[in-house]
């Protein structure tokens, strides 16, 4: 909204009536383009988003862990995992319970469940990104994604908005920064190069790239993943944590890629 009052404000002044029109216009494109970003949520809204948000991560996670016909030992144990690096209270450990078992049963509905999410969250792209990584992370977890398992995410994905091309690329990219969680990098030659591979992969860079781009990646990533901007578009703060151990993830990759640039 923003976009258009300014923009139509100066093309009045500048071009008159016609140029009030077309200021309106591109104004539009311009609110389009940040809406998901710079809105400020009032306190109902975000509350609303939170806990959008922290119900359908959870009901997806449960549905997930079926999705190959069982939900097994170390499925479980990877969203126990999960529910002890968010640091959840008892209450809402039981609420994120409750979610995951009712995704898992037979009569639940991703449909509904994502439909029920967009109505809330749809405006916010880094909130909808957000939630596809968990998701992809958790499938990740015990190193092996399963076909099942990937449909199910390439659904979801779709009913986000997400084209095929941006999903291939998350997957891609979450898988290695996956390799960066409080590992250390060094070894033989070959691992080295490995680590160095997997490095730009989590960054979703080619080793052709130039060193502006590089940074330029890496910068908008660990924005994307900024506590303060999660908080404010309404990702429930229990959940922050393991956006912050995603930016550490991405920082020792892009240290290794700048490291190995200065050495060349």
């Amino acid at each position: 909204m923003l976009g258009k009052i300014v923009a139509g404000l100066f093309g009045y002044m500048v071009y008159g009536p016609l140029g009030a029109i077309l200021g309106v216009a591109l104004g539009h494109q311009f609110d389009r383009g940040i809406g998901g970003f710079m809105v400020t949520l009032s306190p109902a809204k975000r509350t609303r988003v939170r806990e959008s948000f922290f119900t359908t991560v959870f009901s997806l996670l449960g549905c997930l862990a079926k999705a190959d016909g069982r939900i097994s030992s170390s499925e479980i144990a990877h969203a126990e995992e999960m529910m002890g690096r968010m640091g959840l209270s008892a209450d809402r450990r039981k609420q994120a319970i409750a979610f995951f078992q009712e995704g898992a049963t037979p009569t639940f509905s991703i449909d509904t469940c994502l439909s029920r999410f967009m109505a809330v969250c749809g405006r916010h792209n880094n909130l909808k990104r957000q939630l596809l990584s968990y998701l992809i992370a958790l499938a990740l977890a015990d190193g092996e994604l399963h076909h099942a398992e990937e449909a199910l995410l390439r659904k979801v994905s779709f009913q986000l908005g997400f084209p095929s091309a941006l999903f291939d690329q998350l997957l891609t990219m979450l898988g290695a920064q996956a390799q960066f969680g409080g590992r250390a990098h060094c070894g033989s030659e070959h691992d080295d190069k490995a680590s160095l591979a997997a490095a730009y992969a989590a960054l979703g860079v080619a080793e052709t790239s130039s060193d502006s781009s590089v940074k330029k990646t890496y910068k908008r990533l660990v924005s994307q993943n900024h506590p303060d901007k999660l908080i404010g578009q309404g990702m429930p703060e229990d959940m922050i944590k393991l956006a912050t151990e995603r930016t550490q993830e991405i920082q020792k990759a892009y240290e290794l890629i700048v490291a190995s640039r200065k050495s060349d």
